[in-house]
Formats: structure tokens, sequence, C-alpha cells
């Protein structure tokens, strides 16, 4: 169901909306409001929160800062890890402030919430950071999109690629107590049953968990041949130091995180981190180009590298203000449906496609943490295992996913 269609084969097709918002744009001369949602203090705030405003605020000054003759404006909110806090905010956003677009979105909860507001209020939520599977399943939305990843494509980039490369077949899971932890550990677990695999145990922790002493006992207790981690940021950052309190790796078992971005990495230096195997949309090292938006990033963001959830954010809202000026419109069922055919392409991503359920269809990494000798310069953290396509990242388009026709 991919999607190959131009920019200029978009307003082709959306001529008739085209003409309508080109006559409305005269008349309409307030700002285009796009909203950030993220955790902006917490125990997710080091992996988006601000960083995600500064990569949002970068792509509307590479756009040229206007719309449909129209100023831009990004507009932050920090939900607090709480879909009510969330919900509270964004209803603001839509009512009062006529915010257009949210995105962010890295707590899966909160992202479940926002996305059934927006389909409700006919509006874009483009969710970066959150994996939960439901995004873009039983829980899709015509104006809804899951642009990194989600918990089956992390899932399998892990599992099949540690299972092909060591013949590892027992799993145990150290996982975060909300949608996301819940999500991942569900489809890694099938994948690995599926392969004649077993899970010798799990163990699910709240988030904002500060010591894992008790928990990497059990997951050295149960012998198994991997400990994979289903949580992320200052949880993971943690768990991986208690797991080498623990000597986990030292005692022969494998430590995989599903997802470690570049500010989880550099909180725990490569001493600690190296030889962790995950999943990467994004890093610094991967070309000049991306080397290139870090350096800019890091120019504004007090020095500090972008990850994969700040790439996400840049490409999702470049991506989006394209599809608005190809649309002539700002209706967000017009403009969903003008991102669903046009490519999207950035430093990251070259021709990928959005497919009907909003799932960006793109390549993904399997990647290790380098050591401190491995690594050649600052933010060189990660060496590719292996590249994994979008057809063998992302499971098929689930029947669950009911989307109009007229949608697509």
């Amino acid at each position: 169901m991919k999607r190959s269609a131009s920019a200029i084969a978009v307003a082709a097709v959306l001529g008739a909306v085209g003409v309508t918002g080109a006559l409305a744009q005269s008349s309409d001369q307030s700002p285009v409001r796009i909203g950030v949602l993220e955790d902006m203090t917490g125990p997710l705030s080091s992996i988006g929160g601000p960083g995600n405003v500064v990569a949002a605020q970068m792509a509307v000054e590479d756009f040229g800062g206007t719309v449909l003759g129209r100023k831009i404006e990004i507009v932050s909110g920090d939900d607090q890890n709480k879909p009510d806090v969330g919900l509270g905010i964004v209803r603001r956003w839509f009512d009062v402030e006529n915010v257009s677009m949210v995105t962010g979105l890295g707590n899966s909860g909160v992202a479940l919430a926002i996305q059934n507001l927006a389909r409700e209020r006919k509006r874009i939520d483009i969710v970066i950071g959150a994996a939960a599977q439901e995004l873009s399943t039983k829980q899709c939305s015509p104006t809804g999109f899951q642009w990194n990843w989600d918990a089956h494509a992390v899932a399998s980039t892990v599992v099949n690629g540690l299972m092909d490369a060591t013949q590892a077949k027992s799993w145990y899971f150290l996982t975060v107590d909300y949608a996301f932890g819940h999500s991942v550990e569900r489809e890694a677990t099938a994948i690995i049953k599926d392969r004649d695999g077993k899970v010798a145990g799990s163990a699910r922790h709240p988030l904002g968990t500060a010591d894992f002493a008790s928990f990497m006992l059990q997951a050295q207790a149960s012998k198994a041949d991997v400990v994979a981690l289903a949580n992320v940021s200052a949880d993971l950052v943690n768990s991986v130091k208690a797991s080498r309190e623990f000597g986990i790796v030292a005692g022969g078992q494998k430590l995989a995180a599903f997802i470690l971005q570049q500010a989880e990495v550099s909180g725990l230096g490569l001493d600690v981190a190296k030889g962790l195997v995950t999943t990467s949309a994004f890093f610094y090292g991967m070309s000049d180009e991306t080397r290139a938006f870090g350096d800019r990033f890091a120019s504004r963001f007090n020095g500090r590298l972008p990850g994969t959830n700040q790439a996400g954010v840049y490409s999702a809202v470049l991506h989006y203000l394209k599809a608005m000026q190809a649309a002539g419109t700002d209706s967000g069922e017009t403009v969903a449906i003008a991102m669903r055919r046009m490519p999207v392409t950035d430093f990251v991503n070259k021709e990928a496609h959005i497919r009907a359920d909003g799932r960006l269809l793109r390549d993904l990494f399997l990647v290790q943490v380098k050591s401190p000798e491995e690594s050649k310069f600052q933010g060189d953290f990660y060496k590719v295992l292996a590249k994994v396509g979008p057809e063998k990242a992302f499971a098929k388009i689930s029947d669950d996913c009911v989307i109009p026709k007229s949608a697509e």
C-alpha cells in the first residue's frame, strides 16, 4: 500500500480543495500553530522534552517560517506522563488556540489518548517516540501517524537480530509498567515463541524507578540467555547501571535494550554502555547529513546532540508543512491525505512512504554501542550490525485498523 505521488501529483489530486484553500488563505492570516507535547521535566524528558521543541523550531525555520501565507508558531506543553494532563493541554490547544497538529508524544498512554481526541476533532497527531502497537492497529486514525517505530518493529529488530547472530533461545524481560512496555514485551514474546525460543520470566517496574537491584537479581537467577530491557530514558539508564553492578554481562548473559537513544548512551558513558544491542532509526554518525543536523541542533541546545526523537520531530513537522502547502488548506483530513500520498524525504529518510494506517515505512538499524576505543569522535556511539528494511521491520497492516477509503 505504498504511496508514490509527488507533491505536484498531490496538488492535482486535491485540486478542488487546493483552490478553496488558496482563496481562504488571503482572508485567514492567523498563525498556523503546531503543538509539541512531551514529558518536559520527568523521567522521559532526556530523550524528548525540550529538545523536541528545538527540533520543531528548526523544521519551521528551514521551511521558511510561513505556510499558505501564514506565520508558523510552535507551542509546547508538559504532559507529566499523565494522559489526563495531556488531554487537558491539547483540548485547550484545539478549542482555544487553534492548534492544527500535535507531535512529540513520547509516552504511549498519553499518545493513545491524544490520538483519540485528535480523531474526534479532525486534527492531525504525529506520534514520534511512543511505540505502542495499538496506535497503528486497533486505535489507528485517519488523521494519526506513527513516525519513528512501533513495538513490533523494535521487538523484531532486536529479537531476530540476536537470535540470528547468537542463537540466544531464552529471554527475561524487565518491562516498564505502562502501555509501551506491555506492547513491546507482547510483540517480542510472540516472535521468540514463533522461533521456538522461550521466555524464562519477566518483571514489571513503575515509570521512574530508581533502584533496580531486586530486578537484576531476578534476571540473574532466571539464567536466561538474554536480559531484555523494555524501558527507556532514566529507567533504562538505571537498569543498565544495575546490570553492570550485578555482573549480568560478566556472568555470561547478554543485555539488550529495545530502544536506546543518544542521550541515554551519553548519560551512561561508553565504558558502561559498550556492547549493548538496540534498535535505531537515526544516530549522529550515520552520514554527513545527520552530523550536519546534529551540529546545528547542538549549537542551539547547550551542546547536546540530538537523538532519534529529535530527528523524528524535525522530519514530521517538515513533512506536515510540505503537505499543507501542497493541499492548499489546513484542514486536518485533507492534509492527512496529502501526507500519505507524498514521499517523506529529509536528511534521514529518502522517498519513504506512509501506509494507510499512518505507519511511516522507513529503514531501521540493529546497532551495538561502541567501546571507548572504537569511538572516533564525539557522539560516535553506534556500529551498525544490520540494516532492516521496512518490509522486515514492520508488521503487515492490521485488520483491526479501519480507515475509510477516502482517507487513504
